[in-house]
């Protein structure tokens, strides 16, 4: 299978080498404060990409990668971005152009694949529970709502922006756009809907039965169950896991509840719901599986 890169992009930088669909070798971050959450703000893309390789080079690898992998948020097409809301100074930017032109140097020629940050850590999670034989979908509940698909596929899956409600109020989704499941769900959306209460107060609230927060979990709850919904009419049954750092607000009897209202159809009826643990190394490994599958093509 030969030996991989997986690296991720988000709040930060995240590089390990993997091998085998597991790390092999420590996981190096930059900066290592999480508390620092805006080390690449205005930061053009190319400086990014050179701390990459730094970071890389820490790793003390021995022998060349077979194959890199990148995770970062955004539409991601054919190597390069069309759009990045969270990493601005990246769109337009041929990312696969920069980073094989970075790693040139250190490894030579190497095959180098682009990811949406969402589907890397969908093949992540596919890897560590046993499951690369098979669909299977991760919503991420974080800052914004991210969808991944493995095996992957071309698309620009940003199904956090999924229609779940008509109702013109809900516009607090980061893109502008009104009806979104990120409006609802996301953390920013629930700061602004709620703007005296953190969300975990939300959720707190609901329990001992405030009527306003219990009112919000219920549509909360709805609308993963819809945006999930469609996602079955399109794409059919199967595995879904729910990560990230909301997860834990979820009730999976209150969803499933939902799910069952909305999927009628008896062959779309074998899904099932879970909730498990991500994380910058599971999301690691899943960059370098995703590249090995296309490098394997």
């Amino acid at each position: 299978m030969g030996k991989g890169i997986g690296i991720v992009i988000s709040e930060r930088i995240a590089v390990a080498a993997v091998e085998d669909n597991a790390l092999s070798g420590p996981l190096r971050v930059n900066p290592e404060d999480r508390d620092i959450a805006d080390s690449m703000h205005g930061v053009p893309a190319e400086m990014i990409v050179q701390r990459i390789a730094e970071e890389v080079r820490g790793l003390g690898l021995k022998e060349a990668p077979t194959h890199i992998g990148v995770g970062m948020p955004g539409i991601v097409r054919k190597g390069a971005i069309e759009d990045s809301p969270n990493l601005i100074q990246f769109k337009g930017i041929n990312m696969k152009e920069l980073v094989t032109a970075a790693f040139a140097p250190l490894f030579g020629k190497v095959s180098v694949s682009i990811f949406n940050d969402a589907d890397v850590m969908a093949a992540g999670i596919a890897a560590t529970h046993g499951h690369l034989d098979r669909l299977i979908r991760v919503w991420t509940l974080g800052t914004g709502i991210g969808y991944g698909r493995y095996p992957y596929r071309d698309g620009v899956w940003e199904a956090g922006h999924s229609v779940v409600t008509l109702d013109p109020k809900e516009h607090f989704c980061g893109c502008g756009g009104k009806g979104h499941l990120e409006g609802i769900m996301g953390q920013r959306a629930m700061r602004l809907r709620f703007m005296d209460m953190e969300p975990d107060e939300i959720f707190a609230q609901a329990e001992t039965g405030d009527a306003r927060c219990l009112e919000f979990t219920k549509l909360w709850h709805r609308a993963l169950a819809a945006a999930t919904a469609t996602s079955i009419h399109l794409d059919g049954p199967g595995k879904f896991f729910v990560t990230g750092f909301n997860a834990g607000f979820l009730n999976l009897s209150l969803l499933n509840e939902y799910l069952h209202e909305m999927v009628k159809l008896s062959p779309l009826q074998g899904y099932s719901t879970e909730v498990v643990t991500g994380g910058e190394s599971v999301a690691v490994i899943g960059a370098a599986v995703n590249a090995l599958q296309r490098a394997e093509k």
